[in-house]
């Protein structure tokens, strides 16, 4: 598992996303036995000079941290993907550049996407975020649950918000980034930004000198510059997948893209799997509420993706959140990882029989994916009379919404 895992993130804006909607996606493709949990985390006030830890590190905390609600391998701190209570959502991709990422702990891009949507009221405040704290902390340490090797990438991030998205690609404390404010934009585990860059590190092309990848001369390509020399610089399985879309693209457009295996943006493969899925969709109009549905399982084909809208009391979800080890964790003691506790949430250990009837028995398999597609279906279309009601939704009904999903799923599964 040297290379960084095909992940893919999506966004598509108007004109080419459905009535003044901004649609959002990541399948997370990671170890095909890690765990992702979703996890909500209210707003709270800090004490002055108070510390937050990290996966691998402690830094200061901020003033005060916005409600997130995130989607993350078990096991750490951060995020793969997730949304604030802003309307801000970020994914992260691992990537593979010239300069190998370091192996000393530092922040996990997973780390800086969960900073990111704790600080940020926009996509470019978030961004900035990860920049200062990029800078000031650096990126390193090891992005998996294991003992014998050290996998360490560098990160590449989706910022998205209900006005525009940016996409920041990072090199140890190197970066540049594109602000996109229409059509379609995918990111995946190759560099995507060649000559547009809106932002970057002011010494980013002095050390693409210093290090010999860059004359100085002609146009700067940062993909070309710092790719590795054997990397196909190729994201065309995400990039045909929205692209070729003919009609508006809606959150069902996405969720089909997302389950799709053919076009190798549904991992499923010896060493990897789609271990979870986000769609978010955010309303330009501020009226409407944003969003974002949840598999919180393997194999978006085989899940049922589950929405999530913010609200002052948001009910938590047990069933989807992994078991907690406290300080015996052996991802937080060192030397880490050497044992492998079971962190399989109630949903997950359902959605394995679920996994297994739908592979084993044909018939049995196919009436319940037909049950759970129907009652996704439901859900989509509770959520489109939310967005087209002029009303706000009663935050009474919708602060139950995804614990009552999960519920009601884990029932199907008994």
């Amino acid at each position: 598992m040297s290379g960084a895992p095909p992940s893919y993130s999506f966004v598509a804006l108007p004109p080419r996303a459905k009535d003044g909607l901004v649609v959002f996606g990541k399948n997370s493709a990671r170890p095909r036995d890690e765990v992702q949990e979703v996890v909500y985390f209210p707003a709270v006030d800090h004490e002055a000079e108070s510390k937050v830890e990290c996966t691998y590190i402690s830094i200061d905390q901020v003033p005060r941290t916005h409600a997130i609600v995130i989607s993350r391998p078990a096991w750490l701190w951060g995020a793969e993907m997730g949304a604030n209570e802003h309307g801000v959502c970020i994914a992260n991709e691992a990537i593979n550049a010239r300069e190998p990422a370091a192996e000393t702990e530092a922040l996990l891009g997973m780390d800086l996407v969960r900073l990111g949507l704790e600080r940020g009221t926009t996509a470019k405040e978030a961004l900035n975020i990860i920049v200062s704290l990029l800078d000031e902390h650096g990126q390193g340490g090891n992005y998996y649950e294991d003992a014998h090797s050290c996998h360490s990438f560098q990160s590449a991030y989706l910022l998205v918000d209900r006005e525009e998205a940016w996409v920041l690609e990072t090199v140890g404390k190197y970066w540049a980034a594109e602000r996109i404010t229409e059509g379609v934009r995918s990111i995946c585990n190759h560099l995507s930004l060649t000559t547009k860059m809106d932002e970057e590190h002011p010494e980013l092309r002095t050390y693409a000198q210093t290090q010999g990848w860059w004359t100085g001369e002609g146009e700067f390509n940062f993909a070309q510059v710092f790719s590795p020399a054997d990397d196909h610089l190729d994201c065309c399985a995400g990039k045909d997948s929205l692209e070729k879309q003919e009609e508006s693209i809606t959150v069902q457009t996405m969720i089909n893209i997302l389950r799709d295996k053919a076009s190798g943006v549904c991992i499923d493969s010896e060493s990897f799997l789609t271990t979870a899925s986000i769609v978010s969709v955010l309303p330009q109009n501020r009226s409407s509420p944003c969003i974002h549905y949840f598999t919180g399982t393997p194999d978006p084909s085989r899940s049922i993706f589950k929405p999530f809208i913010f609200v002052d009391d948001v009910k938590l979800v047990p069933k989807a959140q992994s078991p907690c080890f406290g300080d015996d964790d052996p991802a937080k003691k060192e030397p880490r990882f050497q044992e492998k506790p079971d962190r399989r949430h109630e949903l997950y250990k359902a959605h394995e029989w679920a996994r297994a009837v739908m592979d084993s028995d044909q018939e049995q398999g196919r009436t319940l994916r037909k049950t759970m597609l129907e009652l996704e279906k439901q859900g989509l279309e509770a959520m489109e009379e939310i967005l087209s009601s002029p009303e706000p939704p009663d935050p009474a009904e919708v602060g139950d919404l995804f614990y009552d999903c999960v519920d009601t799923e884990m029932k199907f599964f008994k």
